[in-house]
């Protein structure tokens, strides 16, 4: 596996690979990587002919200084994970490379900006926006493959791809979970013993919550879930809404015969 730290070197490798007819597969993350991210790469292999991966803790999505400090960083780990997995190309940019000037660059991702994480981490969308343009313009992938863990953020880069009229085809990919259930995460590994255990409630209450609303409605739901977390210690509800899976509008009613996604 290849790896590169500058823009200007990921350009022109990848404009190498393209005069020889090769398709470029991506998957950006912020490293701390587990079997989820490698589940991607597996995507983009079999779908692709060069695999690219970048890992960049991207500080302009944090809208807490605290959390970016603490975010999890496994650079030799991170390593060995992608060359077993058979990553062509990993691009390991620092802040400066990414960022040589302050990015002041304002994105719309309209209704997708004022609900859910974008209501509670306000900022966070538009610094998305920042670097993901910038990786996607860099590596000018034909395919990028995104985990569906983060749904609205998928959503907010296909917005992003359209926005800038970019060439690549933003591709969603399953989860993967724990064995208990929990959706694998690089945040999982900040909880300690009892906070992992605790977090293994929630795809439980999900599955629950889901049953509920399909015979008492939506209300209901809720109140079954914030019932069900306020007997967690370490437990906090910052929401729980149903929406439409395809625009993510904020449902009051459920109506069997329409997707959603909750």
């Amino acid at each position: 596996m290849l790896v590169l730290r500058k823009i200007k070197e990921i350009e022109e490798l990848i404009s190498l690979k393209k005069q020889k007819g090769q398709t470029i597969g991506f998957v950006p993350t912020m490293g701390a990587l587990h079997q989820g991210h490698i589940s991607l790469i597996n995507y983009s292999k079999q779908q692709t002919d060069i695999t690219v991966c970048s890992i960049f803790v991207n500080p302009t999505q944090f809208n807490n200084a605290s959390d970016l400090t603490h975010y999890p960083r496994t650079p030799e780990a991170d390593i060995k994970l992608l060359e077993e997995a058979g990553c062509d190309i990993l691009y390991m940019p620092e802040v400066k490379d990414v960022y040589p000037e302050n990015d002041t660059r304002k994105f719309d991702f309209g209704y997708l900006d004022t609900i859910l994480e974008g209501a509670k981490r306000p900022g966070h969308f538009n610094g998305v926006g920042q670097v993901v343009s910038i990786l996607l313009e860099g590596v000018k992938p034909h395919k990028a493959f995104c985990g569906s863990k983060d749904y609205q953020q998928v959503m907010v880069v296909k917005s992003l791809v359209k926005q800038l009229n970019l060439e690549v085809e933003i591709i969603a990919c399953p989860i993967l979970r724990e064995a208990d259930g929990l959706a694998m995460s690089s945040r999982n590994v900040r909880l300690n013993e009892q906070e992992r255990l605790e977090a293994a409630a929630i795809p439980e209450m999900m599955k629950l919550g889901n049953q509920i609303l399909k015979l008492y409605g939506i209300a209901e739901a809720k109140k079954y879930i914030s019932s069900v977390v306020a007997t967690i210690p370490n437990m906090k509800l910052e929401y729980y809404e149903v929406c439409d899976a395809e625009t993510l509008e904020l449902l009051s009613e459920f109506n069997p015969k329409q997707k959603q996604f909750h």
